[in-house]
C-alpha cells in the first residue's frame, strides 16, 4: 500500500492559503485607494472653494467685520452693525452689507464649476445666554426663537433684493434647495479667544457669541461621515 504524500498536501494547503492571502491584499489595496480618493476629493473641494471666497472677499473681511473660515464659512461678527440687542430686525448698517455681499456669495457658488459639490448652505444666527422673557421662560429656548428669527430675518431680505429677482427660475429653485435657516441659541457661544466655551471651559463672551455665519456644507462632508461611520464599524 502506498504512504500518501504529506508533502504534496502540506504544499497545495500552502498554495491555497496564498491566493486566499492575495485576495485579501488586493481587497485591502482597493479599499484603501478608494478611501483616500474620497479623502482627497473631499480636501481639493474644500480648499478650492475657500481659495476662491478668500480671493474674492479678502479686501472686506476688515471692513466688515468678518471672517472666512477654512471649513467655508463666513462669520458676521459686529452684534451692533447687524441686530439690535433683543431684536431680530437687520439693522440699516448690516441691510447695506448683505447688499454687497449676497450677490457677490451666491454668484460665486451659482456659477462656480464646484456648485455641484454644495449639499446646504446654512444661515445661522447665534446668540448669547442673556434670557429673554417675553419669548420663553427659558433662557436657551428663547434665544432658540430669537437666532431662529435673525437668520430667517436675513433670508427674507435676500429674497427681496433686486439682484434675487435677477436670477432664472432654474438657480432660484436651487438657492430654495440649498438655503437653509438654523437658529443656535447659545449652543455654540464663544468665548474671549473665540472658542467654542463647551471645548475651552471658559465664561461666555456674550459680543463674541452674537453673531451671524454662512456655512457653505459639501457633499464631500456626507461622505466623510459615512467613511468614518464604516471605518468605526
Amino acid at each position: 500500500m502506498a504512504k500518501p504524500n504529506v508533502w504534496l498536501s502540506v504544499s497545495d494547503l500552502m498554495t491555497g492559503l496564498m491566493v486566499i492571502f492575495l485576495f485579501v491584499a488586493i481587497a485591502y489595496i482597493s479599499r484603501v485607494q478608494k478611501n483616500q480618493s474620497v479623502l482627497t476629493d473631499y480636501v481639493e473641494t474644500k480648499n478650492e472653494m475657500h481659495q476662491k471666497l478668500v480671493q474674492e472677499f479678502a479686501a472686506d473681511t476688515v471692513k466688515w467685520q468678518m471672517s472666512i473660515g477654512k471649513d467655508l464659512t463666513m462669520k458676521f461678527k459686529n452684534p451692533t452693525v447687524l441686530f439690535a440687542t433683543g431684536s431680530y430686525e437687520l439693522t440699516p448698517d448690516f441691510k447695506n452689507i448683505l447688499d454687497e455681499f449676497l450677490p457677490r456669495y451666491f454668484n460665486i457658488l451659482l456659477n462656480d464649476s464646484l456648485s455641484n459639490k454644495i449639499q446646504e448652505i446654512r444661515i445661522e444666527g447665534h446668540t448669547d445666554d442673556v434670557p429673554i422673557p417675553r419669548y420663553d421662560a427659558d433662557p436657551y429656548i428663547a434665544n432658540a426663537m430669537l437666532s431662529q428669527q435673525r437668520a430667517l430675518s436675513v433670508i427674507r431680505y435676500f429674497r427681496s433684493m433686486p439682484s434675487y429677482q435677477t436670477y432664472t427660475p432654474e438657480q432660484q429653485h436651487q438657492l430654495e434647495f440649498w438655503l437653509t435657516a438654523n437658529g443656535l441659541s447659545y449652543g455654540k457661544a464663544l468665548d474671549s479667544d473665540g472658542r467654542f466655551t463647551l471645548q475651552s471651559g471658559k465664561p461666555i463672551d456674550k459680543t463674541l457669541s452674537r453673531r451671524v455665519e454662512f456655512r457653505i456644507v459639501t457633499t464631500g462632508d456626507e461622505v466623510l461621515e459615512n467613511f468614518v461611520k464604516k471605518n468605526s464599524e
